[in-house]
């Protein structure tokens, strides 16, 4: 893949008289872990689904892989997102009738492509299901059904995985685990990362975040701490 994993220019999103992100560029590189925060109404959520390719910006380009997204019909546009894109939501999203290996092998499955049993292995393993990978989502607590939605995400082998709040339904020490997880898939997998998150704690295990405010990102933070990101979200509200 040439030029970055995902790159946004002049990403302009309103919403009748209300401008959601205004002129935003950025990169996201291959294999990069990018913690999104802000306050409710910065932007952040909008920025990931433009992203994403499930919004569609007023203004500017988005690229994904090297693919400019604005240019596609839905039809292309749900393919690139099958193909090049993972996602990880707050509420997990497991079909509760199918194993968990069934659910980790489910967008292959819809994509009509066979799925390569030593990688379904391999990401059980690394998620720590290995001894669940016949349950089902019920029998499962919220900790490792988020594993299984992470993996679920890899199993295409994605450009980059967008988790949207991915502890936000966790207790302490499950959250904690999950992004441990997304952390080693970058530095062990070289995959690429976006996290929307309001959580400090949560953002500190990225490469670098982006703190928004008013449909702008507003500052930039590398290797961030706790603190950091808590002292530069209280700037954004004083602001």
């Amino acid at each position: 893949m040439n030029g970055p994993a995902i790159r946004l220019t002049d990403v302009s999103r309103e919403y009748g008289d209300v401008t959601a992100l205004h002129r935003v560029s950025v990169d996201v590189e291959s294999g990069e872990f990018v913690a999104v925060m802000g306050p409710s109404g910065s932007g952040k959520s909008t920025l990931m689904h433009c992203a994403a390719g499930l919004d569609t910006p007023t203004g500017g380009e988005v690229t994904v892989g090297g693919t400019a997204i604005g240019g596609l019909n839905e039809t292309r546009r749900t393919e690139l997102r099958r193909e090049r894109i993972g996602f990880v939501f707050q509420s997990y999203n497991l079909v509760s009738s199918l194993t968990v290996e069934d659910n980790i092998t489910l967008p292959l499955r819809m994509a009509r492509r066979t799925a390569d049993r030593a990688w379904v292995s391999e990401l059980v393993e690394r998620v720590g299901l290995t001894e669940r990978r016949h349950h089902r989502p019920g029998q499962l607590s919220g900790g490792q059904q988020q594993r299984a939605a992470i993996a679920r995400a890899l199993v295409a082998r994605p450009a980059v995985v967008f988790a949207d709040e991915p502890t936000g339904a966790l207790d302490l020490r499950a959250a904690r685990d999950v992004l441990k997880l997304l952390r080693s898939m970058v530095d062990e997998l070289g995959q690429t990362v976006v996290m929307v998150t309001h959580d400090p704690a949560a953002a500190a295990h990225a490469d670098r975040a982006l703190v928004m405010a008013d449909g702008r990102i507003v500052e930039t933070l590398a290797k961030p701490s706790a603190a950091d990101l808590a002292a530069s979200l209280i700037r954004v509200g004083e602001g």
